[in-house]
């Protein structure tokens, strides 16, 4: 697939992944992105950006999880904009919390946004794309979606489930003309994972390099873009014998050498609930 001269719509462009997939896209010569995120100035900052490529950018603050919004919000833009040929669903958070100390609220955040706030604007732009009988939806997922993460269950279980979503979109959208992928990053360094407590033996890789990957995958026609040769060899590895990989992603874990502050913070935990 060819960049040049297309319409796409990035939800989360307004910091990391997103951000560098809708730089790239615009390197690549698209003509017009349009750009989803909540905060409304960091994303004039990245159409700022954009535009310096000659490349006309559209700011969207919206909140994804807000489904009368979002139905308002991609009328409007379908109105002004359309045809949209690429729809790349970006927005995500995560927390890294072991799972005896997660809290319910960041569970219910990370499953809102990262599945639900998928299913919201992915349903409303695979309809159009379908009476125009062309589109192309990239759903980020990660390596957590094949090989899943000690310290991220919920954020694992959510990149699992949208590995599933685009396996049964690419063959019920097939038929209309819509190819559907998905894209799995592994650990990248961008801001929302400063704070956490990396695992050993992975190199994480940068923003840009995830952008470059998917461009590169979407003109090799790939159903599923894979981000470095660790991905690749964890991938294998996991398909061959998985519980030896299972066994090396419990050793690499941030969780190997902290049991004991695990149990003294829940120990702290049931004292104070007394």
């Amino acid at each position: 697939m060819n960049i040049q001269g297309k319409t796409a719509l990035i939800t989360g462009a307004s910091r990391g992944i997103g951000r560098e997939i809708a730089l790239e896209f615009a390197r690549q010569g698209a003509r017009r992105l349009i750009l989803v995120a909540r905060s409304h100035d960091r994303l004039v900052e990245v159409a700022n950006e954009i535009r310096a490529f000659g490349v006309e950018a559209v700011p969207v603050a919206l909140n994804l999880i807000d489904c009368v919004a979002v139905n308002i919000a991609i009328a409007q833009v379908w109105r002004d904009y359309a045809p949209i040929h690429i729809l790349i669903n970006c927005a995500g958070v995560a927390y890294q919390t072991p799972f005896l100390l997660s809290q319910s609220s960041q569970m219910q955040e990370e499953m809102s946004l990262n599945l639900m706030g998928m299913y919201n604007i992915t349903r409303l732009i695979a309809r159009r794309m379908a009476v125009h009988q062309q589109g192309t939806i990239v759903n980020v997922s990660s390596l957590m979606g094949k090989i899943a993460a000690p310290t991220m269950a919920t954020y694992s279980a959510t990149k699992f489930a949208i590995l599933g979503f685009t396996q049964a979109l690419r063959g019920e959208l097939a038929a209309h003309n819509i190819r559907v992928v998905a894209l799995l990053p592994s650990l990248t360094d961008t801001e929302m994972v400063q704070n956490f407590h990396w695992f050993r033996w992975i190199m994480p890789t940068t923003p840009r390099k995830v952008a470059q990957t998917l461009v590169s995958g979407l003109e090799r026609g790939s159903t599923e873009i894979l981000v470095g040769w660790q991905s690749y060899l964890a991938v294998l590895g996991n398909r061959l014998m998985p519980w030896v990989t299972e066994k090396i992603t419990q050793l690499a874990s941030p969780t190997a050498q902290g049991h004991s502050a695990i149990d003294a913070r829940l120990r702290a935990a049931r004292l104070g609930s007394r």
